[in-house]
């Protein structure tokens, strides 16, 4: 499909459009000194990546919801849908690494033409067996282990393929405008389907997301052809699993790229206190009811990362990525151990959105190193990592707290974890210079 010039993508120019950058933009004045950075906007090829990601981190949710839903419908049970959970959880791990190599060997819009498609059929087939009444919890786990798969091979090439539409200096503002994104549709998406599932239906719940993929795929197919920058018939065969552990071996050799995921690592396993947040809200904050306290801890931290991307021209244009990464998840840390230390329902929830603005930081830079520190060839790979221990480091942390939360009780677990995430991160950071000196 032939596409305008404005369109056409390389790295090494001085913009992915071939404009002079617009220094006076980068500075702002006044208020936007402060508020969303949205220079990336500006590049056609990226806005309508960024313009599907509107429409899927809604859509995704509203089946996110629908599944556990469903499946307790059929049951009566948690514990199925805490076996749904972890049933996607495997392919998902495994797509995802698998998709990374994918990506480095293949046109990556082609890629997502695929997996998009693949979604959209995804959540036909989950419409369908709503819609017929077949009511199985194995047909369901099926599709739900389908649908991560597909997700894993998408989420890399996605990821990948934005440092091939803008410019490196505007990689955290084009990250923190994707993850404010998704952010605002985790929080959108469960409270849409709470109002239309009594509406219209769990079935119609499937169908909505299913047509909103069908319009990602539209969104997907205006974009630029990004085939690899390494166009030898042996770059191009190296998609198999001798490439994901060629992946490993390149990270291994950069220490900036471990790092991150290091220290991503530490903030999720050691900071994540969601699996307690029950027991916080039926004794801690009990006083104030144990629903609205419930709703307000799991709330707290996407609507504080929303706060964060809203805000992120305050920190989107700072250089010292290394240390920006550093500095964010230690405030992570520190707004967890003052959730511990609280009794105070509002009190808790300002230190969990504080905690969410933390996230947001992080994620930022996070995404913002491995899209600059990584060659173009191992971008889909190092972002096949990310997916992984995007997804894995919460569901490590559930178990951990669960357990810790359970032996020495909830706030000396929350607010312990919160105190090991500063420590290690300080031990990380005078440990090894590499991260702490990263900059662009």
């Amino acid at each position: 499909m032939s596409v305008d010039a404005s369109d056409s993508t390389t790295e090494n120019r001085s913009t992915p459009d071939g404009e002079a950058p617009d220094r006076t933009a980068a500075k702002g004045s006044g208020w936007r000194r402060w508020a969303m950075d949205t220079r990336p906007l500006r590049r056609p090829a990226y806005r309508r990546l960024w313009s599907s990601t509107i429409v899927t981190s809604v859509g995704s949710q509203l089946t996110a919801v629908a599944v556990p839903k469903q499946i307790y419908d059929i049951t009566g049970s948690s514990a199925w849908v805490g076996y749904a959970s972890l049933a996607g959880l495997l392919p998902l791990t495994l797509f995802a690494l698998w998709g990374g190599a994918i990506a480095d060997s293949m046109d990556r819009r082609k890629l997502l033409l695929i997996t998009n498609a693949g979604l959209a059929v995804t959540s036909v087939l989950f419409w369908v067996q709503a819609f017929t009444g077949l009511d199985s919890v194995p047909v369901l786990m099926v599709l739900l282990a389908l649908q991560q798969a597909f997700f894993g091979l998408n989420a890399p090439a996605r990821s990948a393929s934005i440092a091939r539409l803008v410019p490196a200096e505007e990689l955290p503002a084009a990250n923190a405008l994707g993850s404010t994104v998704m952010q605002t549709g985790s929080i959108a998406g469960p409270l849409l389907a709470g109002v239309l599932i009594p509406v219209i239906g769990l079935s119609e719940l499937y169908l909505v997301d299913a047509v909103a993929l069908c319009v990602t795929v539209w969104a997907v197919v205006r974009l630029p052809a990004l085939p690899p920058e390494t166009t030898t018939s042996a770059a191009r065969k190296r998609a198999g699993w001798r490439a994901v552990a060629d992946g490993f071996r390149y990270m291994s050799l950069h220490k900036v790229l471990l790092l991150s995921f290091v220290a991503d690592i530490i903030a999720m396993v050691f900071g994540m206190p969601r699996a307690l947040f029950p027991q916080l809200a039926a004794h801690t904050f009990a006083s104030y009811g144990q629903g609205l306290a419930l709703g307000l801890l799991f709330a707290a931290i996407p609507i504080g990362a929303v706060l964060g991307g809203l805000m992120s021209g305050t920190f989107s244009r700072a250089r010292r990525h290394g240390l920006m990464v550093i500095a964010s998840v230690i405030a992570w840390g520190a707004a967890v151990a003052g959730l511990g230390l609280t009794t105070n329902l509002w009190v808790a929830v300002a230190f969990l959105a504080a905690a969410g603005v933390a996230d947001m930081v992080s994620m930022v830079f996070r995404g913002a190193i491995l899209l600059s520190a990584a060659t173009d060839e191992m971008r889909g790979r190092m972002q096949g990592v990310f997916t992984v221990v995007v997804a894995g480091g919460p569901r490590l942390a559930d178990v951990l707290h669960g357990t810790l939360g359970s032996a020495f009780g909830v706030r000396a677990a929350v607010t312990g974890g919160g105190l090991l995430v500063i420590a290690a991160t300080l031990g990380l950071a005078l440990a090894t210079p590499a991260l702490r000196e990263y900059r662009i």
